[in-house]
């Protein structure tokens, strides 16, 4: 596209410098890796997805309906298939828990290559070239892409709101990797027609198949905008292929039974602005920058791509109440934006951003190692009184493993504040490394010092563990009322057959056949308030992280029994 609007970037050659490719790659190993090993799936989201996987892959439900106590799921196939497939190939060597993360851990690394390329591709064309010097020594086109793609892809590990989410597996992230590459398809289509349309039809119906057949839909709308009014033969000839990707996305998401439209009342919106300050943090400052600072040039593709993608998920996010989950989907949109904020940041900016990173993570690593010595030692005995109480029975744990990449991390954090704390060239996506490497730093130290304190606390084991002291194995169980992700996790910890008994009323009958019944009861709740005809109360028990709710455990009565 060509403009007569001066470009507000002015970067030298020696700004464009690229980040060494060994840097980068440790940096999103050290994003990835921390959390795929040594645990159980987490409450809730992560345990209901891995129960639907686990359903697929024992052929437990029909190949398109996966159930959890004969519940169907949510329509989103393509996950769920991904994470069985990945079970019985894997699932007998390797467990089917760390088996099902490993197609989810390729999800989010491909999640982050789309959004390094996406930017690339964006940052090549004409409109968002740097200006160029009076007598020379600017940025050449490809060193000032790479540039810009690196500071987009640490803007993504920076963003605190894909920490958590991006490491389950769950459908949503499945549908970041399929908006990942829609945008993708969107910033390649000036020069690769073929390549985008089927990249851009294929993530649609990926997005449908997900169970996000609607987010598909308004994604699809936005970029027919942004195409038809393209200035770039070739972009526009991606509206045939949007057309038709956005039929196959409606078709499949109708034949999945995935259109999900929950709009939620106005005052639920209050949350709103407070989920896009922490979720979004730090992107969204530097995307507001970049919106004015490029305030001439919104209708160009490396400002309205992105921007149209964010304000879909957006859009979708307040629809939804503040779905912390929709807005997921806009994170690399918002990553790209943000990228672009670089080279017009003044240095007391960066400087503010670097010293507020250094201040912050450090901090927040020092509180992780605090707490690990406390449940190591017993010492700060205050910290260690803490931990004990909001984690009651934890019986502790060490790994000289786990201890030696804490320690490497923490002296490879040391190094990169030196580094970045001395006198180097000012290459442009210098102010988003210790963001990066904070937050990575911070996540593999909880993925590695403190995982075994989280997983106690966050799985279902304990719980199940301890309700398996009353009922044996291969147990037909009936429930009421309990979470879909408690049943996922007796079904998969225990063992049980779990039956879902929707005709039992409050005090009545069950009209399963099976032998025992769990119910999810008050902690308050006595045990005269809990007798039910025809069957005994046996146990009440709870995770030991839930002070208010319990499981009470009823078998059958030998008279209704006889009858």
């Amino acid at each position: 596209m060509t403009t007569t609007t001066p470009t507000p970037a002015l970067v030298s050659q020696r700004a464009a410098q690229r980040l060494p490719r060994m840097a980068l790659l440790l940096f999103c190993a050290a994003y990835l890796l921390p959390g795929l090993f040594d645990r159980d799936p987490w409450r809730h989201a992560d345990v209901t997805a891995f129960g639907y996987m686990l359903s697929l892959a024992r052929e437990a439900g029909d190949t398109w309906l996966p159930t959890i106590g004969g519940l169907r799921g949510d329509g989103a196939l393509f996950p769920y298939t991904l994470g069985a497939a990945a079970i019985r190939l894997f699932g007998e060597w390797i467990g089917p828990a760390f088996a099902a993360r490993l197609p989810f851990a390729a999800l989010l690394a491909g999640t982050l290559a789309f959004t390094w390329y996406s930017c690339y591709h964006l940052a090549r064309t004409e409109a968002a070239q740097p200006l160029p010097f009076a007598f020379g020594g600017e940025a050449s086109p490809t060193d000032y892409a790479r540039a810009i793609a690196d500071g987009a892809l640490l803007a993504l590990i920076a963003t605190l709101g894909l920490l958590q989410l991006g490491h389950e597996t769950t459908p949503e992230l499945a549908q970041l990797f399929a908006t990942a590459l829609f945008m993708h398809a969107l910033a390649i289509s000036t020069t690769r027609r073929l390549w985008a349309g089927i990249e851009a039809a294929l993530a649609l119906v990926m997005l449908a198949a997900s169970g996000a057949p609607t987010m598909g839909l308004g994604f699809a709308i936005g970029a027919l905008a942004v195409s038809l009014r393209s200035s770039y033969p070739m972009a526009r000839a991606l509206v045939p292929w949007l057309v038709g990707g956005a039929i196959l996305a409606a078709a499949t998401g109708t034949a999945l039974g995935a259109w999900r439209v929950r709009l939620e009342s106005p005052s639920s919106l209050l949350q709103l602005p407070q989920l896009l300050i922490w979720f979004t943090w730090p992107t969204w400052p530097m995307a507001l920058w970049t919106l004015w600072r490029w305030r001439k040039h919104l209708q160009h593709r490396h400002i309205a791509v992105p921007c149209v993608l964010a304000g879909v998920a957006l859009i979708a996010c307040a629809g939804m109440g503040g779905s912390d989950r929709a807005l997921m989907l806009g994170l690399p949109a918002l990553a790209v934006l943000a990228a672009f904020a670089l080279p017009t940041l003044q240095r007391s900016v960066s400087a503010a951003i670097d010293w507020f990173s250094v201040a912050f993570f450090s901090a927040l690593a020092i509180v992780i190692w605090v707490v690990y010595a406390a449940l190591q030692t017993g010492m700060p005995a205050k910290t260690a009184a803490n931990v004990a109480r909001l984690v009651p029975g934890y019986p502790g744990s060490f790994s000289w493993i786990a201890l030696g990449f804490a320690v490497a991390a923490t002296l490879a954090w040391l190094l990169l504040v030196r580094w970045r704390t001395g006198r180097h060239r000012p290459v442009l996506w210098k102010s988003l490394v210790l963001p990066a490497g904070g937050l990575s730093l911070c996540w593999l130290l909880a993925m590695t010092l403190l995982l075994p304190v989280l997983d106690y606390a966050r799985s279902y084991r304990v719980l199940i563990d301890r309700l398996a002291q009353h009922v044996p194995t291969d147990a037909c169980i009936a429930t009421v009322g309990l979470r879909t992700s408690q049943i996922a996790a007796m079904e998969y910890h225990g063992g049980w057959r779990v039956e879902i008994d929707d005709a039992l009323p409050p005090g009545g009958r069950a009209a399963s056949g099976c032998e025992f019944l769990m119910l999810p009861v008050r902690r308050a709740t006595t045990d005269d308030g809990l007798r039910r005809p025809g069957w005994q109360l046996i146990a009440r028990e709870r995770l030991p992280t839930d002070r208010t709710e319990q499981t009470a455990v009823y078998r059958r009565s030998a008279v209704a029994t006889a009858r």
